[in-house]
């Protein structure tokens, strides 16, 4: 779900985060999205012709977002921990925490912002159109 790139870093830590965040610094910390990761689990290939379904873990660090993005397909979603404000672009908002399921229709723009006091780690699984990315990212 979240739109961050495959392996990257971690971000700073809580403490590194609180202080430069406060000093206004310009790095990393900044990035809304900085530290955000999606592990694929599994990809396999979906009865429906034309389509996969594709199994990952997506983590957020405290303080941080996905960033708003869309998939080609539905997103069926399961909070293994944290705490998300998920907001979608009609305006929107779900509160998820710790075991909350939830669902996002094909193409439906969202953003999921990690509320809590932990990484938030998400299991997602996409039922999606095989022949088109996974995450589209949408800017302002």
């Amino acid at each position: 779900m979240a739109a961050g790139a495959l392996g990257a870093a971690p971000s700073a830590s809580a403490a590194e985060a609180s202080s430069t965040a406060s000093h206004g610094h310009h790095s990393s910390v900044s990035d809304p999205t900085a530290g955000v990761t999606r592990t694929l689990l599994q990809e396999n290939p979906s009865p429906a012709k034309g389509w996969k379904t594709v199994q990952t873990l997506v983590e957020i660090p405290r303080r941080k977002e996905s960033g708003r993005h869309s998939h080609p397909g539905v997103e069926v979603g399961y909070i293994v921990r944290g705490d998300v404000l998920m907001e979608f672009d009609d305006g929107t908002t779900m509160r998820l925490r710790t075991g909350d399921p939830f669902f996002i229709p094909s193409g439906t723009i969202h953003n999921a912002r990690n509320v809590g006091k932990v990484t938030t780690m998400m299991l997602s699984t996409y039922v999606v159109d095989e022949t088109k990315p996974l995450v589209t990212t949408h800017t302002h």
